[in-house]
């Protein structure tokens, strides 16, 4: 069993998150960099032994460990709005 954590955002992820969930991460802070997120927290829980991370507003990471990628869903609930998911693959940063 692997327990979760939380951090504020802009803070630093945990290090045993695969390379690209972390990526993932940044890129999300990188969009959100123009709002007020002062207090926004990520949370990291885990599904099948997979890394599961979601952000105050909403948006939620998952990582496919067969092809080394992290999704990235967003919501609505603070502005943030996108049609389909992004997906970062190894080798590729925000």
């Amino acid at each position: 069993m692997q327990l979760g954590t939380r951090w504020a955002m802009g803070g630093e992820p945990p290090a045993r998150l695969p390379a690209v969930v972390i990526s993932a991460i940044r890129a999300v802070e990188t969009e959100l960099d123009a709002r007020d997120t002062g207090r926004w927290r990520w949370t990291l829980t885990w599904l099948e032994g997979r890394p599961v991370v979601e952000l105050d507003d909403g948006t939620v990471i998952r990582y496919n460990d067969a092809a080394d990628t992290a999704t990235t869903a967003f919501s609505g609930d603070a502005g943030v709005t996108d049609d389909a998911p992004d997906q970062i693959s190894r080798g590729q940063t925000g």
